[in-house]
């Protein structure tokens, strides 16, 4: 009928299971990205068949939702093919329901999420190795956000001012670590920076825990996010 040609046609991965969670529909799509052909998945038992055993009971409870009419939204399957890739699918799980209302079964509608959450994952490893190089740096590194709150405090500038990081993370940097004769121009030189104007080899007097000052040639970077909005300053 035109419903199972809409299914098998979509270009979205589909798959149905009846009350006893044995797959009914399995489009194109599914079929395509997994190895299984329509014919090896009717009849066999979703979760036992398609999903890793650390993976079938949140699957189970899943599907048991939707079962109970409980539907689900934007939930990530992980599937794993005839040859033994991983997929993330983002699910809807939905309730499938027969000509007198009654619950039949679940249609899952899924979207690859594989290559994004590689994306992801690399994008987390890079930003973990950058946190590691700045807090081994042999060099006095900082942070600050648009309130001028310190961010980043890495052991360099521990070691140089006898502030350990605990003392230093939330604190006012101008405020707390620069001496009242230098505020104005280091004020100056961190709202430049938040504003996109970036400062090189300017000479910082920072103060350290016994009230003595340490001059620091700084560069101060505007810092941003994805978006590319500033969100604060790194020196």
């Amino acid at each position: 009928d035109d419903l199972s040609r809409l299914i098998d046609s979509a270009n979205a991965p589909i798959f149905g299971v009846d009350l006893r969670g044995l797959v009914t529909e399995w489009n194109r799509k599914a079929s395509d990205m997994l190895g299984f052909t329509k014919a090896e998945t009717l009849g066999k038992n979703f979760v036992e068949n398609f999903i890793q055993p650390e993976d079938r009971e949140s699957v189970d409870g899943i599907l048991k939702r939707a079962l109970s009419g409980r539907e689900t939204a934007n939930y990530e399957l992980p599937l794993i093919s005839k040859h033994g890739k991983r997929y993330t699918v983002l699910l809807n799980a939905t309730t499938r329901r027969d000509g007198k209302g009654h619950v039949s079964g679940v249609v899952g509608v899924g979207q690859d999420i594989t290559e994004l959450g590689q994306v992801m994952d690399e994008a987390k490893r890079v930003a973990d190795d950058l946190t590691r190089l700045i807090e081994t740096a042999n060099a006095p590194i900082f942070g600050i956000d648009r309130e001028g709150n310190v961010s980043e405090w890495n052991k360099k500038s521990a070691e140089i001012t006898g502030f350990s990081k605990f003392d230093a993370i939330g604190k006012n940097l101008v405020k707390t670590f620069i001496h009242l004769d230098h505020r104005e121009s280091v004020s100056h030189v961190l709202m430049q920076a938040l504003y996109g104007t970036d400062t090189s080899n300017f000479e910082l007097p920072l103060l350290g825990k016994e009230g003595d000052q340490r001059d620091i040639l700084l560069n101060a970077t505007a810092r941003r996010n994805a978006s590319g909005e500033i969100i604060g300053v790194v020196g």
